[in-house]
């Protein structure tokens, strides 16, 4: 549990528990789960860089994300200090678009307390990162979830995860966001293992992964 008394993902078994629970609730994920085998735990560090990682997977594919993400770590600017010292030329030199790159400088010139935030519960986590310009709520609750380990954080402005929901269950259309997050209800309070669930079916059903 967090300190704010919610459920936190700190290994396999919790993601192998959370999947038998879904699967036993919904039959859709555990058609999925049949054909993805174990899942991934995704679990990462957290503080400034995962952040500034998720800012650069912004809506560009996992290989572009990795490739900028690449020339960030060689030249050194996956740090606080670094990307306060650096220009916004020097930023986009790496790979940044224009945006990306000052969404970067405010990320941190925020100085968030990385420390503090694992204190919080999940809505404030994602209520306090969104202050930040360039942080929206998918980045938020994709932080909450792999960074802080939140079990019930469910990112359902994901376009994989709605992909994966069409295909899953036989939509005619990708759900939009209100309607994946509605799908999600009856998955608390494994939805962040429900998200890894959906990813999982995309890698398999498109030979692509849908998460960096």
């Amino acid at each position: 549990m967090s300190p704010s008394g919610e459920r936190v993902i700190a290994g396999e078994a919790c993601v192998a528990e959370g999947a038998d629970f879904l699967a036993a609730r919904d039959a859709g994920l555990a058609r999925a789960l049949k054909v993805t085998g174990p899942l991934p735990l995704r679990l990462r560090p957290d503080g400034f860089a995962e952040l500034l990682s998720a800012i650069v997977s912004q809506q560009v594919s996992v290989a572009s994300a990795n490739a900028i993400w690449g020339r960030l770590e060689a030249a050194g600017l996956t740090h606080e200090a670094a990307i306060v010292a650096a220009s916004e030329e020097g930023l986009r030199a790496v790979g940044l678009s224009r945006q990306k790159a000052r969404y970067a400088r405010a990320l941190a010139g925020a100085r968030i307390d990385y420390d503090a935030l694992r204190e919080l519960p999940s809505d404030e986590v994602i209520a306090r990162l969104v202050e930040v310009k360039g942080i929206g709520v998918w980045t938020a609750e994709i932080y909450a979830k792999f960074s802080l380990g939140r079990a019930d954080v469910f990112a359902a402005g994901d376009l994989a995860l709605q992909e994966a929901a069409r295909l899953l269950y036989g939509l005619e259309m990708r759900p939009r966001e209100r309607a994946l997050r509605e799908m999600a209800e009856n998955w608390r309070p494994w939805r962040a293992v429900a998200a890894r669930i959906l990813w999982a079916y995309y890698h398999v059903e498109k030979s692509r992964e849908g998460i960096r």
